[in-house]
């Protein structure tokens, strides 16, 4: 045990998930808004619409976990 990790209590607290969550939804209204710009092709399109999707998708899979009991609300 003496050669564990050492934490700080603060390392250990949850942090605010409703600060998160406007965070990543925020993440991705800039991440779409990057669509209208001097930009040609697709490639690039595809990859902002892809990532903004991958936010709102973990975003609402917390808060259907979390509705429904099968995530801890304190992480």
């Amino acid at each position: 045990m003496a050669d564990g990790p050492v934490y700080a209590p603060d390392q250990l607290k949850p942090g605010n998930r409703k600060s998160a969550r406007i965070g990543a939804l925020g993440s991705a209204v800039v991440l779409l808004t990057m669509l209208w710009g001097n930009h040609e092709g697709n490639t690039e399109n595809i990859w902002l619409i892809g990532t903004a999707a991958a936010l709102v998708l973990v975003v609402l899979g917390d808060v259907v976990l979390r509705r429904n009991g099968l995530k801890a609300n304190d992480q």
